[in-house]
């Protein structure tokens, strides 16, 4: 939980060994308005394959002797000013209707992800340019552009096309570009840039794959709406004219003898209706499966065979096995990694900034962002398959506390009410008893005056106590584990080792498992049990934390530890470091990634990777000097 439980991403993680967990992507499509969507969508389709062929005769057939009849037996909806058939010209137009809005759409986000896609690759006036030119057309009411754009085209149906197409312009492009401009900074754009890859290139085969889901879902939602305003626009008379006719054109021609025969309007206005309705609910539902499997991540076939993993261990709250998490253009900042903790407890994981220490948290947690995918031979949370929790399982059993609380908890809401949240969601508490726990666990976590500080909102809080209310969502519910990323790197050193105190104290009181994850190996050897080093997405060293000092194998562990100041270090010598910088995720070479700063690295090193084998009592080590 930090400022929210793990759950909250709607989590599903892959494997190749397990099936998905019971609500999650399954049940969206299970919904109530996944299936009216997809009924609504699938009649339309099949009414305007089939639509002319049964009925276009009778749409067509004027009689005389029928001209603006009522509602009857032979013809259901009445019958125009030329004795048509009303049911059977409703029939028929859904075929133009739906033809003219997919391609009104299809015109609209082509021209919307072009020019929203490249601020991404001009130069930089040229992307002010673009930029001003989407903000502009986004203030523009589209309605009025869609207007002004079939007037200026000519009335019929292509100027309405046109229009509507224009007026979906500026939602895609806008869309577009803030997806883009979160993609164009990766590295990989920036080696292709570096390498001299033209600008369309870059755009066609790094930035828009990477955005094209989210694009894709927008398209079917546009759908509806581009219906509904090809429907006004020939209600207006600026759409689709005689002898053509679509949904909105029966309504204007019906519109003059509505008060006599209401009948006119009730057809097409309800195939309006129900078209819209059921292209919106077809594509809400597809947004929401692909957040829950973005959040997640895709299913991909097990990297390790089933025999390494072993036998699962009954009595780890949390057990991973071969995790990796990898991203396009061949970044992988965590690679294999395989640890557990037992009940109660403390579990260290230390490295330099880049190691992979928050990747594996999240992933843990299931919030690895898109597009990152994280495979694993096992990823058990209290005995169970974290891709088999649902969302209040795994929300209730782990808690994640990140490290700046201001951006865990929510600026415009009260402490209180944000712990009471989790209560009401993942414990189906009600608001009364979810207020009373909230202050309970405010005062828990040792946070003075509890019932005042749960009425203030984070920013009348001081860092530390925001820090504790942090903690005090966490055990909201009944944690097995929690996940604390460098929850004290904001924090004064007085207030830190509050913190810790009361980390330490949580974990005895509930038996909860903590993983402690830290760049200071100073804080991780005085609070944990046991210490997993990681250097460039692998672990290279796991051993009890009160070890760690003096019986520390790896280099990298040594070096960690040997640049540790004490008041026994000289002052007026440089401080100690480890010369050179750690590799880039996708630059990783096939031996130890450790071995361009190891002063004991042999050529083997650099062209063999070593594993993570036994070494002395309760310490593993992944080097081919300290282990040969």
């Amino acid at each position: 939980m930090g400022a929210r439980t793990a759950a909250d991403g709607g989590v599903e993680q892959a494997a190749g060994h397990v099936k998905k967990g019971p609500g999650r992507r399954g049940g969206v499509w299970r919904s109530a308005p996944a299936l009216i969507g997809g009924a609504l969508v699938l009649l339309m389709a099949v009414l305007a394959v089939v639509g002319p062929i049964i009925w276009g005769a009778a749409a067509e057939r004027i009689d005389a002797g029928a001209i603006l009849q009522g509602a009857s037996a032979e013809h259901p909806l009445g019958t125009d000013n030329l004795g048509r058939d009303l049911l059977a010209r409703v029939l028929v137009a859904g075929r133009y209707s739906l033809a003219l809005a997919l391609l009104a759409t299809l015109i609209g986000a082509t021209v919307g992800i072009v020019l929203g896609a490249l601020p991404s690759v001009l130069p930089r006036r040229g992307a002010r340019l673009v930029t001003g030119a989407v903000n502009a057309l986004v203030a523009f009411p589209g309605l009025l552009l869609a207007m002004f754009t079939a007037v200026a085209t000519g009335l019929g149906a292509r100027g309405a096309v046109l229009g509507i197409g224009v007026a979906i312009a500026p939602g895609f492009a806008r869309l577009t570009q803030t997806l883009a401009a979160s993609v164009a900074g990766a590295d990989y754009v920036a080696a292709a840039r570096m390498l001299g890859v033209p600008r369309r290139r870059i755009l066609a085969r790094h930035i828009l794959p990477n955005i094209a889901e989210p694009l894709i879902l927008n398209l079917a939602q546009s759908l509806g709406g581009a219906l509904l305003g090809l429907a006004g626009m020939s209600f207006l008379g600026l759409g689709v004219q005689p002898p053509d006719f679509d949904w909105g054109r029966l309504l204007f021609d019906g519109f003059t003898w509505i008060y006599v025969n209401p009948e006119v309007a009730l057809g097409p206005a309800a195939a309006v209706a129900l078209a819209g309705i059921g292209f919106n609910l077809l594509g809400d539902t597809l947004a929401r499966a692909a957040s829950r499997s973005s959040a997640g991540q895709r299913d991909t076939a097990r990297t390790a065979p089933p025999e390494r993993a072993g036998e699962p261990d009954p009595d780890a709250v949390l057990e991973v096995h071969d995790l990796t998490v990898s991203f396009p253009g061949g970044s992988t900042p965590v690679r294999g990694l395989s640890l557990s903790i037992a009940p109660g407890e403390i579990v260290g994981l230390v490295g330099e900034s880049g190691s992979g220490k928050s990747l594996t948290a999240a992933a843990i947690g299931g919030l690895v962002p898109y597009p990152g995918t994280v495979t694993y031979g096992r990823l058990r949370l209290g005995g169970a398959d974290v891709a088999t929790l649902s969302g209040k399982e795994l929300g209730t059993a782990l808690a994640m506390v990140f490290q700046d609380p201001m951006a865990s908890l929510n600026p415009a809401l009260k402490v209180g009410g944000q712990l009471a949240e989790v209560a009401v969601v993942h414990q189906g508490a009600s608001r009364a008893d979810a207020r009373r726990r909230a202050v309970d666990r405010l005062g828990h976590v040792q946070l003075p005056e509890p019932a005042k500080q749960a009425a203030q909102h984070p920013h009348e809080l001081s860092g530390g106590m925001r820090q504790r209310a942090v903690i005090a969502m966490g055990l909201m519910g009944t944690p097995r584990l929690i996940v604390a990323d460098e929850p004290t790197t904001a924090l004064d050193v007085t207030v830190q080792r509050q913190i810790l105190r009361l980390l330490r104290e949580v974990v005895e009181e509930t038996g909860a498992a903590l993983l402690f994850i830290s760049h200071d190996i100073a804080v991780v050897g005085e609070l944990c049990d046991r210490v997993v080093v990681m250097y460039a997405g692998r672990v290279v060293e796991e051993l009890p934390a009160d070890r760690l000092a003096d019986d520390a194998a790896h280099p990298y562990t040594r070096a960690l530890v040997a640049s540790l100041p004490d008041l026994d270090t000289d002052r007026g010598r440089p401080l100690a470091g480890i010369p050179g910088t750690q590799p880039a995720p996708a630059r990783v070479g096939a031996g130890c990634a450790f071995a361009g700063r190891c002063p004991l690295a042999t050529e083997r090193c650099r062209s063999e990777r070593p594993e993570l084998v036994v070494h002395g009592l309760r310490q593993r080590v992944a080097c081919w000097e300290v282990t040969s």
